[in-house]
């Protein structure tokens, strides 16, 4: 049994939910987002909010149940409140700045990295050290943060690179005589 599927998704106020066969669509202050659930689970309207049940008590059902009910509750949170990552620059004449529609990234490159922010997405630099990702769709946030955090991951010995801001890295000793 699925302890994180048997509970229902409360809906707050301000925001609309509807459930039409498999698509679950959520209205809120920071805009319209659907989901369309896996046909191994059923959707129902509740007084207590959105409730997710398996359809059958195979081992795929009971699979997609607890899945299927974090994503309609990422949903209902994505259009209330949003999703947000924040990325941190180290290293000497490694900076970020936003020109336009593109995030501009010195990252020790013989060329500075232009990377198109993505529709839905909002970046912000609040220092030159300093990225804030934020948007409505938690894969999309997550994704635009990782595939910054590429062009220059980490390494372990200086601690250089690009970095959540809550990311530890293990450093290692380098090299003695």
């Amino acid at each position: 049994m699925s302890r994180i599927g048997k509970k229902p998704v409360p809906v707050p106020s301000g925001v609309t939910a509807s459930i039409d066969g498999q698509t679950v669509t959520i209205k809120g202050p920071k805009g319209e987002k659907s989901f369309v659930l896996n046909d191994l689970v059923l959707a129902e309207m509740t007084d207590d909010g959105i409730k997710i049940d398996p359809r059958g008590a195979s081992k795929a059902a009971r699979s997609m149940w607890g899945m299927s009910r974090t994503m309609v509750a990422n949903l209902i949170t994505g259009v209330t409140d949003g999703f947000k990552k924040d990325l941190a620059i180290t290293g000497v004449g490694y900076r970020a700045q936003i020109q336009g529609q593109n995030l501009q990234l010195a990252l020790g490159f013989s060329h500075d990295v232009v990377y198109p922010i993505p529709d839905g997405i909002e970046i912000k630099c609040p220092k030159p050290t300093e990225i804030s990702i934020a948007g409505t769709d938690k894969q999309r946030v997550g994704q635009v943060a990782a595939e910054i955090r590429e062009f220059r991951p980490p390494e372990p010995y200086k601690g250089k690179g690009v970095r959540y801001a809550d990311e530890f890295i293990v450093r290692k000793e380098g090299k003695k005589k």
